[in-house]
């Protein structure tokens, strides 16, 4: 050994054109992730819209089920009204009530994904990963 230090080298990127990242620049889901107040705020306002259209949906399927025997409860006579060899009542409940079901889940289903697609696009705004025109 000499003692001389050994010759010095210079270690860089093949790419050194390429932009560099920024230090600051924090996806909306690592404030999720990390469990800070921008994230639980972020997620208190997605998880009140899932319970608003559940509480919507609910409130229409009670509506269905509920409300369509109380009325043939209440008034007697349209529930004994007869159309082509069989009641009313149950015309509606066995033609009505499948396809309002399917409807309702139907639109459930469309508006969470809404709903999730709007919270994927605000996260990725947030973060600036996001192109305007893509965001319209």
């Amino acid at each position: 050994m000499t003692g001389q230090p050994p010759d010095r080298v210079r270690v860089t990127s093949p790419r050194r054109d390429a932009a560099r990242r920024s230090s600051v620049e924090r996806p909306g889901t690592t404030e999720i992730d990390e469990d800070t107040a921008l994230g639980r705020l972020y997620m208190h306002a997605y998880l009140r819209g899932h319970r608003r259209l559940l509480v919507a949906t609910l409130s229409s399927l009670a509506l269905l089920l509920v409300g369509l025997p109380l009325v043939f409860a209440l008034v007697p006579g349209v529930g004994r009204l007869h159309l082509g060899g069989t009641t009313v009542a149950w015309l509606l409940m066995g033609t009505i009530v499948y396809p309002a079901l399917w409807l309702l889940a139907r639109t459930y289903v469309r508006a969470v994904e809404r709903l999730e697609g709007d919270f994927t696009r605000a996260l990725a705004r947030e973060s600036g990963r996001i192109d305007h025109d893509e965001a319209v």
